[in-house]
């Protein structure tokens, strides 16, 4: 009889050798089983493959490789912007040749002190108003950066219960005199907020304007803002359900009204909580009971915003977002009610009609996956320039590096696992996932190979898709 890995091996013929691994653990736990999907995710079956060309490198700091976050594009200019958690803000060419430093935050004239300390700390996220390279206007030159710091010496906006300090994060708008220019010509920032965070992780999230909302619509020039629940595990504070705290939230903003209570930004009129009765209610706020919301997107066609909300310990999860929906957390992790850090109740799943569910989830003990997992979202894809890719809902699991996919128009109806299908890289015939790819960069590079991967997408334009990764520096476009 063959052993469990040779069958494993022969299921996973076209599947690098570390997903060869044995099935999840035997049920446990209350309610029988810590696993809500024991049936994983197919290796083979549906498994889209494409072909990928390395398109650009980022520079090393030191001697620790660049941690891109987020990869957008500035149609004006015609050129992209890439952050690397470090502290700098990169343009690349459109061809990818050329990658210049535009913008430092650890350099000393900012007296910003970048905390990067480990892998959730950092220059975060940014984003470029859509005013950005429009002369006259008030958005011209504007560039929005999300950052961990070290300096705790200016007051915060907003501190959380139980006086336990780590660190402060910050939102900076930063107006470049010349749009144009190859590097940032302007001068310090201004700070719109100021937050004090209580633990090392779960630190912030993306920076990101509508691309589809258009001038004099409701939408227009608004800041999103994704806040995470303060970190530790199982959101001790119970943040993320407190409609008084910044914590466990999509903000939205006007980064350039004034009628916040510190005066250096707006509040939208339309946000969900504006006429609230209750004075401890934020205006600021526009979705809430998020756990660590660090991507999203909205899709061209139907205009639907899509957020990936890393788990705590049983699933990762995609969900729609709307106007002042609950998304759940603390109360349910995904599909499920939330027991404790490593369980979930199985008994009536999906059962709050005031709470938003999961458009497609995936269990942290697939086998395909490694000892941690943390779901990153890419985009909704409506281009034709990848036909394969086309009307798919692009995301991954950040650690493994593994890429999936869902067709959009047809989401399953109570959300799950079963839909979620493979994005593989076509390497000389070979099927690899980006970690495979990296580990024999790395081997070309003459570095240690890495144990993860931290897969994040980036954007492009006509259609372009990227793909970022934390330990070989390489930008890699997937193309046909």
């Amino acid at each position: 009889m063959k052993s469990l890995t040779q069958v494993l091996v022969a299921l996973f013929v076209c599947v690098p050798p570390m997903f060869a691994q044995a099935p999840a653990p035997a049920p446990s736990g209350p309610n029988g089983t810590r696993d809500p999907y024991p049936n994983p995710i197919p290796a083979e079956e549906g498994a889209i493959k494409v072909n990928y060309v390395e398109f650009a490198m980022l520079p090393d700091v030191g001697e620790q490789t660049a941690r891109p976050m987020l990869m957008t594009y500035d149609s004006a200019t015609r050129r992209m912007f890439v952050n690397d958690m470090h502290g700098a803000l990169y343009s690349v060419s459109a061809d990818g040749r050329t990658v210049t430093p535009y913008l430092d935050h650890s350099t000393a004239q900012w007296n910003l002190q970048v905390q990067f300390a480990n892998f959730e700390r950092g220059f975060q996220s940014f984003a470029l108003h859509p005013q950005f390279s429009q002369r006259g206007a008030r958005g011209y030159g504007k560039i929005y950066t999300y950052v961990d710091t070290s300096n705790q010496a200016p007051k915060p906006d907003w501190v959380p219960p139980g006086g336990r300090k780590s660190h402060h994060a910050v939102l900076l708008e930063w107006t470049a005199k010349d749009a144009s220019a190859a590097t940032y010509d302007g001068g310090a920032p201004r700070e719109l907020m100021r937050w004090e965070r209580p633990f090392v992780n779960h630190n912030g999230g993306q920076l990101g304007f509508n691309p589809l909302a258009r001038p004099g619509g409701a939408d227009y020039g608004l800041l999103y803002v994704g806040n995470a629940d303060g970190g530790s595990g199982g959101d001790p504070m119970n943040l993320a359900q407190n409609l008084s705290v910044t914590f466990g939230k999509i903000l939205r903003i006007d980064p350039l009204g004034t009628n916040s209570a510190n005066g250096k930004y707006g509040i939208p009129r339309d946000n969900p909580f504006v006429s609230d009765n209750d004075s401890n209610t934020l205006g600021e706020i526009y979705a809430y009971g998020a756990r660590n919301p660090q991507r999203f997107a909205w899709d061209s066609k139907t205009g639907t915003m899509y957020m990936a909300d890393i788990g705590q310990g049983i699933v990762e999860e995609v969900t729609t977002v709307t106007k002042g929906a609950n998304l759940g957390w603390r109360v349910w992790e995904g599909n499920y009610r939330f027991v404790t850090g490593q369980e979930v109740s199985l008994d009536t799943p999906r059962s709050d009609p005031k709470v938003t569910y999961p458009v497609v989830e995936f269990a942290q003990l697939d086998p395909l996956l490694m000892n941690s997992s943390a779901v990153t979202l890419g985009y909704v894809y409506r281009s034709n320039r990848l036909k394969q890719l086309s009307n798919l809902l692009l995301f991954g699991d950040n650690p493994s590096g593994e890429i999936f996919y869902v067709n959009v128009d047809k989401l399953p109806p109570n959300g799950g696992q079963a839909a979620i299908r493979r994005i593989l890289f076509n390497d000389k015939g070979q099927a690899k996932t980006l970690l495979q790819v990296v580990k024999e960069k790395n081997a070309a590079q003459g570095k240690k190979p890495a144990t993860r991967a931290d897969l994040r997408f980036g954007e492009g334009p006509d259609g372009r898709i990227f793909i970022l990764n934390k330990w070989d520096g390489v930008i890699r476009e997937i193309v046909q």
